[in-house]
């Protein structure tokens, strides 16, 4: 029986499972894997160099899953940044319904989304933030805890802790974000009260993901302690996976008698961090890789990951409501 949700019955999918919005991953082929797995495949907005660019992905995309699918957009700090309302203009114009909003000062964007009737989930990694998205009008959060892979916020809080914090406070639904492989996980976080889960680094290691075969093995051999936080003394961390080059930026950032961002910036080149997918050099640039990947161990497709995650997840669920043995009426005999 598929689940049923406040995310599955607003989304139309069978598995409440996010795929993460990945930068240079969350392509048509990785999207429309996902979707048509029963899952809710993302295409990365800014990984198309312009609006008219997503545009194309979008339309690629609905020739690949005939299921729902949806566009992430991220708002991070640049010193020219992009055309945030072209792209979301794109997206509303191409009628994607569901879009995954993140980073600063998303106000502007989630208006002219929502005036569109767009369903919206907002990804934060504080309480606070949440609370002012939800008085924008988003529709889910997605909990990120500090165990995720790329932006982590700066306030070192776990899921653990964050998840139950937003049962306690917050007024609309929400996902966990950050640490999730599984279905225990999975029936983990419904049970602190989400209503489902987003996944990077796990989909990342799948068949369909669209990079190079060695960085899906890099992380299928990593631990959970092959993660570094970089940027840190900007207060812009991210947690990148542990290569040479992290841990070199990671001692500049640690050693530098100026402080001046210039002395890491070409570490932390995006670009760079781009050709690793290519050309399988998991030591070229940095890349985004979350503490999940101690519990990553093979390389499925996604259909078969979802799969597994969902029996995994009703097996946790029926044993662990077997733990508890309601009391029946006492006998008179054994008064």
């Amino acid at each position: 029986m598929p689940f049923n949700t406040e995310l599955t019955r607003a989304l139309g999918i069978r598995v409440p499972v996010v795929q993460g919005g990945m930068q240079w991953v969350g392509y048509a082929e990785m999207a429309s894997a996902v979707s048509n797995a029963g899952g809710l495949g993302l295409l990365t907005a800014l990984t198309q160099p312009t609006p008219e660019d997503l545009r194309k992905e979008i339309r690629r995309c609905r020739t690949m899953t005939k299921s729902p699918f949806g566009v992430n957009l991220t708002l991070l700090p640049a010193m020219v940044p992009p055309d945030y309302a072209a792209y979301a203009q794109v997206i509303i114009d191409e009628g994607i319904k569901i879009v995954e909003t993140a980073g600063n000062s998303p106000g502007p964007v989630i208006r002219q989304l929502k005036a569109a009737g767009t369903t919206i989930l907002h990804k934060c990694t504080t309480i606070r933030h949440a609370q002012s998205a939800v008085k924008l009008g988003v529709d889910f959060l997605s909990i990120d805890g500090f165990e995720c892979a790329g932006h982590v916020g700066e306030h070192d809080i776990t899921n653990f802790i964050l998840l139950s914090r937003a049962r306690q406070t917050l007024s609309i639904p929400f996902i966990a974000s950050g640490g999730f492989a599984d279905g225990n996980g999975l029936a983990a976080a419904l049970a602190l009260g989400a209503c489902g889960i987003n996944m990077g680094t796990r989909f990342m290691a799948t068949v369909e993901a669209p990079i190079h075969q060695n960085i899906k093995q890099a992380i299928v051999d990593a631990q959970e302690t092959d993660t570094e936080l970089v940027l840190r003394r900007w207060r812009n961390t991210s947690r990148l996976f542990a290569n040479k080059v992290a841990k070199a930026a990671v001692a500049v950032e640690r050693t530098s008698q100026t402080g001046k961002f210039e002395e890491v910036a070409e570490y932390v080149s995006g670009k760079r961090g781009r050709q690793v997918f290519i050309n399988g050099d998991k030591d070229f640039g940095v890349w985004t890789a979350g503490q999940v990947m101690g519990l990553i161990h093979d390389i499925p497709t996604c259909k078969e990951l979802l799969a597994r995650i969902e029996r995994e997840a009703v097996d946790a669920l029926k044993k662990n409501l077997a733990l508890y043995e309601p009391e029946g009426p006492v006998e008179k005999s054994k008064l």
